[in-house]
Order: C-alpha cells, then sequence, then structure tokens
C-alpha cells in the first residue's frame, strides 16, 4: 500500500458535503481533513501498488458532484517516533 495526499477545492458552500460523500463512498479514503488556503480539503488516500494513481484521482476523486479542482502528491516514505 502506498499513501497518496490529494488537495481538493470544491464550488462554493460544498466542502463538507463534498468530504462527505467522499467518506460514504471512497474506500481507499483514510482521512479528510478540511484545510485553509487555495485549497478546501486535504485527502489522506492508500492505494495498492497496482492501483494508477492518474486514473484514481480522475475517477474516483474528480467526478464527486462539487470538485472543482485537485492538486496530488505521492508520497514515498513515512517517518514515526
Amino acid at each position: 500500500m502506498r499513501a497518496i495526499f490529494v488537495m481538493v477545492k470544491c464550488e462554493m458552500g460544498q466542502a463538507y458535503r463534498v468530504a462527505r460523500e467522499m467518506a460514504d463512498g471512497i474506500e481507499e479514503m483514510s482521512e479528510m481533513h478540511s484545510i485553509s488556503g487555495q485549497y478546501d480539503l486535504l485527502g489522506k488516500f492508500y492505494l495498492s501498488a497496482e492501483q494508477d494513481i492518474g486514473l484514481f484521482v480522475v475517477e474516483k476523486v474528480q467526478t464527486v458532484p462539487g470538485v472543482k479542482d485537485t492538486y496530488t502528491l505521492q508520497t514515498f516514505n513515512a517517518f514515526s517516533r
């Protein structure tokens, strides 16, 4: 499994509804946070090694009604205590 982070810009007034729909409908989602700045949400998703990141974002994240734009970050290593 590998983690990706997707920043999501939503249509005005839609961020909480978009977050709830993703939480209920995208099984790969681990966490969704509301954030400040240019984007409204920050989602953490775990994908299998053979899953295509671009296809996942285009088909599962960008198709949620209310999503206006996305910015994807691919991770390499996780560090913790």
